[in-house]
C-alpha cells in the first residue's frame, strides 16, 4: 500500500495527492461496497430484497467489488510492466492469482440472480480493507504523526513518532479480528456452496452452470486457503464424530466414506497448483 501524502503539504494538497492514487479509487470501492451491503441487508430483513432500492444496492456492491479486484489485477499487471518482465503469465497463472478469481466471481454475481450469501464473503473482506486504508492513509492525511520531543527519542538517538490514538485502535481492531474474519468468510463461502446446491437440485434455471463455476472457485480456494481448509476439516472431523456414534446405521457410515473418498479423488485429480507452482507462479492473495 502506497505512503501517505508528506506532511509538509497542505491539507488540501494531501487530500488532492490521496484522491488522485488508484488505491484511493480501491479504498471507495470497498467503501461503496459497504454502505450497498448495509442498504441491502436493510431491504433484506424487512423482506424487500426485490424491491428497486434493493436491486439497485445489491447491483451496485458488487459493481464495487469488481472494480476494486481490478484495480489490483491491473496494478498487478502494471508493476510487471514497469519491470520489463516479458514473461507474462498464462492462463493457469490468472486463474491461480486470488484476485482474479474474486473478480471474476463478483462478475458472476453481478450478472445473475440474486443470492443475499453471495454478499457477505465480499463485505466482511471490505471491512478489513477500509480499516486499513483508513489507519494507514486516511488518518495519517488528516493528522500527521508528530514527532516526539527531544526527551523522547529513541535509543538510537533518532526522534520518535506518536502515531493517532485512533489509529492504534484500529490497528488493534485488525489484528485481534482477522483470523477469526477470516475463518467467518471461509465458512460462508463453504455455506455458500450448499446453497447453490440446493438450488442445483430443485433446478433453478442456471443453477447448474453457476454451481460448476463456484464449485472451481471453492476447489481454488481451497487449495490456496488455510482458513478455508481449516473451516472443511472442522466440518468433516464433526460428521465423522456423528457417523461414529453407535445408533448411526452402518449404510449412513458407508455412504459417507465414500464420500469422503469421491471427495479426496476429486481434490487431487483438480490441483491447480500443480499446474501453477510447477511453472514458478506463487497465487497472490486477495486484496
Amino acid at each position: 500500500m502506497a505512503p501517505p501524502p508528506p506532511a509538509s503539504m497542505p491539507l488540501q494538497q494531501r487530500l488532492m495527492h490521496l484522491a488522485q492514487t488508484l488505491q484511493f479509487g480501491w479504498f471507495v470501492g470497498h467503501l461503496t461496497l459497504l454502505f450497498c451491503s448495509l442498504r441491502y441487508s436493510l431491504s433484506y430483513i424487512t423482506f424487500n430484497y426485490y424491491s428497486r432500492w434493493a436491486r439497485f444496492s445489491y447491483r451496485t456492491a458488487f459493481i464495487a467489488a469488481a472494480a476494486t479486484y481490478g484495480i489490483v489485477v491491473y496494478k498487478a499487471y502494471r508493476a510487471r510492466s514497469r519491470t520489463g518482465s516479458r514473461q507474462q503469465p498464462g492462463p493457469l497463472a490468472l486463474l491461480g492469482d486470488e484476485n482474479v478469481q474474486y473478480l471474476l466471481m463478483a462478475l458472476v454475481w453481478l450478472f445473475g440472480r440474486q443470492i443475499p450469501l453471495a454478499l457477505l464473503p465480499f463485505t466482511v473482506y471490505s471491512v478489513f480493507h477500509v480499516a486499513t486504508y483508513t489507519r494507514a492513509n486516511l488518518i495519517p492525511t488528516f493528522q500527521p504523526p508528530q514527532q516526539s520531543p527531544a526527551g523522547g527519542a529513541s535509543p538510537g538517538g533518532r526522534p520518535t513518532t506518536k502515531s493517532s490514538p485512533l489509529a492504534d485502535t484500529i490497528g488493534r481492531f485488525v489484528k485481534e479480528y482477522y483470523d477469526a474474519s477470516m475463518t467467518l468468510v471461509a465458512s460462508l463461502e463453504i455455506f455458500l456452496w450448499f446453497r447453490v446446491l440446493g438450488s442445483a437440485i430443485i433446478f433453478t434455471k442456471g443453477s447448474w452452470i453457476l454451481l460448476a463455476i463456484y464449485t472451481v472457485f471453492v476447489r481454488a480456494r481451497y487449495s490456496q486457503s488455510s482458513f478455508v481448509q481449516g473451516a472443511i476439516g472442522q466440518g468433516v472431523a464433526r460428521i465423522d464424530a456423528l457417523v461414529a456414534n453407535q445408533s448411526t446405521p452402518p449404510a449412513a457410515r458407508q455412504a459417507w466414506e465414500t464420500v469422503k473418498r469421491l471427495g479426496r479423488q476429486a481434490t487431487d485429480a483438480s490441483d491447480i497448483n500443480r499446474y501453477v507452482v510447477a511453472k514458478g507462479q506463487v497465487p497472490k492473495k486477495a486484496q
